[in-house]
């Protein structure tokens, strides 16, 4: 018994290695992201760090408009990077638990 819980304390700390690996690892994927007419763009890190934002002249004519682009589009680029950040961490914790019945529902 005491193995196990040995094997699996060693597991669960390999597998808080490859979390933290990975997220580092997030820091450097790049997300772009596009207003519709793609007069804004939208750079953001799969951490949802902004990278870059790149605005039309033709948008620096009204603020209001402006302020509805980068809403829209700033969110429609945390949450493309939000999906990839918690797939890919969480296929790093499914591969690195231990065997414990009834875990798998959790990773679904």
């Amino acid at each position: 018994m005491f193995g196990d819980m040995m094997g699996m304390m060693g597991k669960l700390k390999e597998t808080q290695a490859k979390v933290e690996a990975t997220k580092k690892r997030l820091d450097t994927v790049t997300l772009q992201e596009n207003s519709s007419d793609n007069l804004l763009k939208v750079s953001i890190t799969a951490n949802r760090a902004l990278k870059e934002i790149t605005i039309d002249d033709s948008l620096l004519q009204d603020k209001e408009q402006l302020e509805d682009y980068l809403i829209l589009t700033i969110n429609k680029a945390i949450s493309k990077a939000t999906q990839v950040n918690e797939t890919e961490l969480a296929a790093v914790a499914k591969d690195g638990m231990p065997n414990i019945p009834g875990m798998d529902s959790l990773f679904k």
